[in-house]
């Protein structure tokens, strides 16, 4: 006949083992906790560069590039340009510009005066009115100054800037060393 042999040291295993499965148990649940932080992170971050990506895009794909300018008979100026890289249409209502003259002289603006009669085909005599520009071809603009116009500026410089709506904003300094037709200004 066999006796039960029940003392306290074989009841300190089950203790122990007991305390194993909730070590690791918390140990899971410790675990779920951080990944769920990292992966709300990891998604923030995500949405933050989406959002920093779409401006910068939204910056670039709407900005004129100016690759020429002249005098016209009027002493306006007439600016050949071409749409950035990636742009999208720009329709000619949508362009501002603004004029500041050296020291003295002022400053001005389109003050909503620009639009589609001032922008033409690059490869047109006069300007043609167009509804929207692509970026396909180049266009000339027409900048029809009054107070910082070529007469005004001869000898000296004007900063220009011209912003699309939604868009990215050109600066170009524009050098007026004569008011005659056809003269360089950049």
């Amino acid at each position: 006949m066999r006796t039960a042999n029940n003392n306290q040291q074989e009841d300190t295993w089950g203790a122990i083992g007991i305390g194993a499965m909730i070590v690791f148990i918390s140990l899971i649940l410790v675990a779920a906790v951080a990944s769920a932080v990292i992966i709300q992170t990891a998604e923030k971050l995500q949405q933050n560069a989406q959002t920093a990506g779409d401006d910068t895009s939204d910056e670039l794909s709407g900005k004129l590039a100016i690759m020429q300018g002249f005098v016209d008979n009027n002493a306006d100026y007439v600016l050949y340009v071409r749409l950035a890289a990636g742009s999208d249409t720009i329709i000619p209502e949508t362009i501002s510009w603004q004029l500041y003259c050296d020291a003295g002289i002022g400053y001005e603006d389109s003050a909503g005066a620009f639009g589609a009669a001032q922008v033409g085909l690059q490869s047109q005599s006069a300007f043609s009115g167009e509804a929207e520009m692509t970026t396909q071809f180049a266009y000339k603009i027409l900048i029809a100054a009054a107070t910082c116009d070529a007469t005004a500026v001869a000898g000296g410089s004007a900063a220009l800037y011209i912003h699309v709506e939604s868009g990215g904003t050109t600066f170009e300094t524009l050098v007026i060393e004569s008011d005659d037709a056809g003269s360089s200004v950049i």
